[in-house]
């Protein structure tokens, strides 16, 4: 009886020591792990509750300077479609062979039937009575020629006048308060500002291309037609045919250049005649006005010492050369001004009026800048001598150089 009441004990504080034990196990738990309800430090709640910053983003704009440029000139550039009539001799061989002549008689047929050729360019309206610029060659011997406006109507448009020294012609269509296009100022032109070409390319209407100014007074003879008188502004703005006469603008959407002329062998080159070359001569185009540009009548190319010595130490050459800096006479025009004033083949011209020359660009500037008939003062080194020429300045023709 005792020991079952002792064994009943036992039993009873057994219980109670796991109950304890299991107790502060629990509690050490509850320590390590806090309930809900405990606090949290101040500095995870911050962490936890603030979201990451997002990234900033630039604002986007819902146009940019191209567009709004673009939208200031777009309506006044307008297309150019030509035709011409041309008709071509037969080949001499033909018209000369006796068998020819006796198999048709004097039926034999001189020329081939007439060919109608079609062109394309571009051009804007400076004028709101319709008055537009272009490219000379872009209605050169044209017969037919027809404005297409943005807005699509067609006119029939009248070529007014055509330089093609500096490559630039006007043209007038029948219309009314048009839209113009606002001339910029191409002498605060920098390399690297904006260029941004409109015309129509290869036939396709309305097209804009981007690029920068790469490069200012680009001489004709380096672009390849050295029978023009202009320094071009140089872009990578696309130009491509069809481009030619249409505006190039800067980022305030103002003329700067005509696009003109594309190098072939040149990829993402073009070029544009200066917008201050086109004022200078656009009101005398439209009246119809020839524009008269001086020349002396020389070929010639800038000198360096350099390039005389390459030149005298060759057994060949056939004549020596003042090893100076300034612009070789290479060919004088027979009946020109420089003729009648006794510049010869291979003087070396190194001052015109006071003013020291070293470059073929700078003195045809200087001679553009006179007036048909104004003498100036040139000073050549012939030989080991200097000689001081009086030229009078001629009017410039088709078949002259310079």
């Amino acid at each position: 009886m005792q020991l079952g009441k002792v064994m009943q004990y036992i039993r009873q504080l057994s219980t109670y020591v796991l109950a304890i034990v299991i107790g502060v196990f629990l509690s050490g738990c509850l320590w390590v792990l806090p309930s809900q309800a405990d606090p949290v430090p101040q500095a995870t709640i911050s962490q936890a509750a603030t979201p990451a910053a997002p990234t900033q983003k630039a604002a986007i704009q819902p146009n940019s300077f191209v567009t709004a440029a673009v939208n200031r000139v777009g309506q006044a550039v307008v297309r150019i479609d030509t035709e011409r009539t041309i008709t071509r001799r037969l080949p001499d061989p033909f018209s000369d062979d006796p068998f020819f002549r006796r198999f048709f008689g004097e039926n034999f047929p001189q020329q081939l039937p007439p060919e109608r050729l079609q062109g394309l360019g571009s051009g804007f309206i400076v004028d709101s009575s319709g008055e537009i610029l272009t490219n000379a060659h872009v209605v050169a011997q044209a017969d037919k020629v027809t404005v297409t406006l943005k807005d699509g109507r067609v006119l029939e448009g009248q070529v007014q006048g055509v330089d093609e020294v500096t490559d630039l012609a006007a043209i007038k269509v029948n219309g009314k308060n048009l839209p113009v296009a606002p001339l910029g100022d191409s002498s605060s032109v920098q390399v690297g500002d904006w260029a941004i070409a409109v015309g129509n390319p290869l036939g396709l209407d309305n097209t804009v291309t981007l690029g920068i100014v790469s490069t200012l007074k680009r001489s004709s003879a380096q672009v390849g037609i050295p029978d023009k008188r202009l320094d071009f502004i140089q872009t990578d703005a696309a130009i491509n045919p069809g481009n030619s006469g249409g505006p190039l603008l800067n980022d305030r959407g103002e003329v700067i250049g005509i696009n003109t002329a594309i190098r072939a062998d040149g990829m993402g080159i073009g070029f544009a005649i200066p917008i201050d070359k086109a004022k200078a001569i656009k009101d005398r185009l439209i009246r119809g006005e020839q524009v008269a540009h001086p020349y002396i009548g020389v070929q010639m190319e800038t000198l360096t010492p350099s390039l005389a010595r390459q030149n005298n130490s060759d057994p060949n050459s056939a004549i020596q050369i003042p090893e100076v800096n300034g612009v070789l006479v290479v060919r004088v025009l027979p009946n020109s001004p420089a003729a009648a004033a006794g510049l010869r083949r291979g003087d070396v011209i190194v001052q015109v009026d006071g003013q020291t020359i070293t470059k073929a660009e700078q003195l045809q500037s200087l001679v553009e800048d006179t007036q048909v008939g104004q003498a100036i003062q040139v000073k050549v080194r012939r030989g080991d001598r200097t000689q001081q020429l009086s030229v009078r300045t001629g009017e410039l023709q088709s078949a002259s150089l310079k």
